[in-house]
């Protein structure tokens, strides 16, 4: 998945629960919490924009899209905000053990 440019440690997670510890339902759990991202990445023909921003609210430097794409909307950017935001706090619960409940 592209987030992996700017969401190191919920790809990591993956890679981690499903090769290192032979976890797959810790896995699933994981792979569900990253569905949304995956969705507002795909969804809309902006995903090297949705990319480039998430490496900026990452502290990367991408730098702007080249034309003919267009800038993501203040909508786009805020949806992908509170999507990274969700991601981040459900794959903290996974990690810590939080969510172990089958759901």
């Amino acid at each position: 998945c592209a987030g992996s440019n700017f969401l190191p440690k919920v790809h990591i997670a993956l890679y981690e629960a499903c090769v290192l510890e032979g976890n797959y339902t810790k896995g699933r759990r994981i792979m569900s919490a990253m569905l949304p991202l995956m969705r507002v990445l795909e969804q809309g023909g902006k995903f090297v924009q949705s990319v480039k921003y998430g490496c900026e609210l990452a502290g990367l430097r991408p730098g702007p899209s080249r034309l003919p794409l267009q800038p993501l909307t203040s909508e786009e950017m805020s949806e992908l905000e509170t999507v990274i935001s969700t991601l981040n706090t459900e794959i903290t619960k996974i990690i810590d053990g939080d969510g172990d409940a089958k759901t």
